[in-house]
C-alpha cells in the first residue's frame, strides 16, 4: 500500500516518496520553553509522535529534529521576548528559566509516551550560524541593516507568499508585530534584532548588540541537522504564516531557490469551549493538570481519536470516554492472555479459521486507515472492531490453539504501539507469588506501626487493604488476612 499525506503548500493528498529512498529527514518546530506545556502544545507532538512512529513501521529510518526556542520568540503586546520577561517577573536568570521549564517539557512528554526526537537543538547553540546566514542574506540583497537592526526584504523574493497563499499586500504589517521604524516595508520581517542597553538576552554581532529573530532560528537549525531540502517540516497550523511563510523565504534564498521542504505537514488546534487553548488567551491545562486527572495512554487515545489537521475539543466527557475505551481494550488484551494460559497445540478448526481471516482484514484495513494521511480516527475504529471480535470469538470457545491466539495477541500490541498504546510497564496480571508477596509486606508493616502505637496509620493501611479486596483478622497467633 502507498503512503500518502496531505501537503499543505500543495493543498492535496500527495504520494509520500523521500528523496533518499527509505530515509526522512524531518523537523517540527518545538516549544518556547517560559512557562508550562499545555494541551495544545502536546496535541501537536502527539501528532507527530504517531507519525514518525508509522514512518519507522513502513520501513523508513527517520531522523528527527525538534528544536527548543530559548531566544527571540515575542509577545504579541509589547514586542518583548517571552523568555526574558517571564525571567524578570521572577527575579531569575533567563537560562535558569529555560533550563526549568526544558527539563519539565521533556517530562511531560516522557510521561505522555511521545519518543524523543534524534535532537532538540536550541536557539542558542546556533547563534554563530544564524549570524553568518543574516551576512550571507545581506550580500545576496536579500536583507538590509539599519540602526542595529537586520531585516528580510520581502519584496525580493518573488514566492514569498506560496505556503500561507496570502498576497504579500494582504499580510498583517510588520508579521504579527508593530510597524517597525526602519523597516523599508511593513512585511519585512527581523532577522536580528537590536537589544536594549538593559536587555536580559544579547550577544554580540557585526551590527552591535543584539539578539535572533525567532523565525530565522528553526530555518538555520533545520538547514544544519537535516541539509538544503527537508522530507518533511511540521507544526500546529497557526505558524504557517508568518514563521513557516518566513522560513521557506529564508532558506530558498541562501540555498539558490532550492525547495526547502517537500511535505508541510500542520495540525489543527485543540480547542476548549470551542476557542483554541492558548496562553495568551488564558484558556488552557497544562500537561501535568491533565495527567492529574486522566491516564497517560487515555489523553493518547482521546488527541488521536481525531485526524491530527482537524480540531478537538477538550472536555472531561470526551477524556472519560477515552478511558473507558482504553479499558475495553486492555480488557481484552487480558482475555488473550488468559485464554493463552489454557490453550492447546492442535491445527485450527473452522472457527478458528474464520476469526484468523477476519483479524488479517482488519489489520489490513488498520494500515490502509494509517496509509492514508495517517488517518488515526479510523485506525482506531479496526482496533475496537478487532476487540470485538476477538472478545466474541473468546467467548464461544472452551480452547483455542496457542498458534492462533499469539498471532492475534501481537497482532493487536504490535499496531497498538504505532498508536503508543497498550505500553503499561506489565500488561500481564500479576502473579499470584507477588501479589502474596505484597500483601505479606504491608500486613508486616501494618503489625510495626501497632507495636510502636501509632493506630491510626495501620488502621489506614487495614482500612485500605479492605478496599482492595483483602482482609485481615487479628488473632493469638499473629495477623491472618484473605482475598475476598
Amino acid at each position: 500500500m502507498v503512503l500518502r499525506v496531505f501537503n499543505t503548500i500543495d493543498g492535496k493528498l500527495e504520494e509520500f516518496r523521500p528523496l533518499l529512498d527509505t530515509h526522512v529527514g524531518m523537523y517540527v518546530c518545538g516549544p518556547t520553553v517560559y512557562d508550562w506545556t499545555h494541551m495544545g502544545h502536546a496535541r501537536t507532538y502527539l501528532a507527530f509522535d504517531v507519525i514518525v512512529r508509522w514512518l519507522k513501521f513502513k520501513g523508513f529510518s527517520v531522523f528527527y529534529v525538534q528544536n527548543i526556542t530559548d531566544v527571540g520568540h515575542l509577545t504579541e503586546d509589547s514586542a518583548e521576548d517571552k523568555i526574558a520577561k517571564k525571567a524578570k517577573e521572577k527575579r531569575i536568570e533567563p537560562m535558569q528559566l529555560v533550563e526549568f521549564y526544558m527539563r519539565e517539557y521533556l517530562k511531560d512528554l516522557d510521561l505522555l509516551g511521545v519518543e524523543r526526537p534524534d535532537i532538540s537543538p536550541r536557539a542558542t547553540g546556533h547563534l554563530i550560524e544564524i549570524i553568518e546566514a543574516v551576512e550571507s542574506l545581506i550580500k545576496k540583497e536579500y536583507a538590509y541593516e539599519v540602526n542595529g537592526n537586520v531585516f528580510f526584504d520581502v519584496s525580493k523574493f518573488e514566492d514569498y507568499g506560496m505556503l500561507s497563499k496570502i498576497k504579500p499586500k494582504a499580510m498583517l504589517a510588520g508579521s504579527r508585530f508593530e510597524i517597525h521604524p526602519d523597516k523599508r516595508n511593513p512585511q519585512d520581517f527581523a532577522l536580528w534584532k537590536k537589544a536594549e542597553k538593559n536587555a536580559l538576552l544579547k550577544w554580540w554581532s557585526p551590527w552591535g548588540y543584539g539578539f535572533p529573530g525567532w523565525h530565522i532560528e528553526c530555518a538555520i537549525m533545520g538547514l544544519k541537522y537535516l541539509g538544503s531540502q527537508l522530507d518533511i517540516h511540521g507544526g500546529a497550523r497557526d505558524l504557517v504564516f508568518p514563521h513557516h511563510e518566513n522560513e521557506i523565504a529564508q532558506c530558498e534564498a541562501l540555498t539558490g531557490k532550492k525547495p526547502f521542504v517537500k511535505y508541510w505537514l500542520h495540525t489543527g488546534f485543540l480547542t476548549i469551549s470551542g476557542e483554541k487553548m492558548a496562553k495568551s488567551l488564558g484558556n488552557y491545562v497544562t500537561v501535568r493538570e491533565a495527567l492529574e486527572k486522566y491516564e497517560a495512554e487515555a489523553i493518547r487515545l482521546f488527541v488521536l481519536s481525531a485526524h491530527y489537521r482537524s480540531e478537538i475539543n477538550f472536555t472531561d466527557k470526551r477524556l472519560r470516554a477515552a478511558e473507558a475505551g482504553l479499558r475495553r481494550l486492555y480488557n481484552t488484551i487480558s482475555s488473550l492472555e488468559e485464554a493463552m494460559e489454557h490453550s492447546v497445540k492442535r491445527k485450527l478448526t473452522e472457527a478458528e479459521k474464520k476469526i484468523k481471516k477476519k483479524v488479517e482484514k482488519l489489520e489490513f484495513e488498520f494500515v490502509e486507515a494509517m496509509d492514508e494521511d495517517f488517518n488515526t480516527p479510523q485506525a482506531i475504529a479496526t482496533l475496537f472492531e478487532l476487540s470485538r471480535e476477538i472478545n466474541r470469538f473468546l467467548g464461544e470457545q472452551k480452547q483455542a490453539s496457542i498458534e492462533l491466539l499469539k498471532e492475534i495477541y501481537e497482532a493487536l500490541l504490535e499496531k497498538g504501539k504505532v498508536l503508543g498504546l497498550f505500553q503499561r510497564e506489565r500488561i500481564k496480571k500479576p502473579s499470584e507469588k507477588l501479589v502474596n508477596d505484597l500483601v505479606k509486606l504491608l500486613v508486616e508493616l501494618r503489625e510495626n506501626l501497632r507495636r510502636k502505637g501509632d493506630f491510626e496509620l495501620s488502621d489506614g493501611i487495614r482500612a485500605k487493604l479492605r478496599e482492595s479486596g483483602v482482609v485481615l483478622e487479628d488473632t493469638s497467633e499473629g495477623c491472618k488476612w484473605k482475598l475476598t
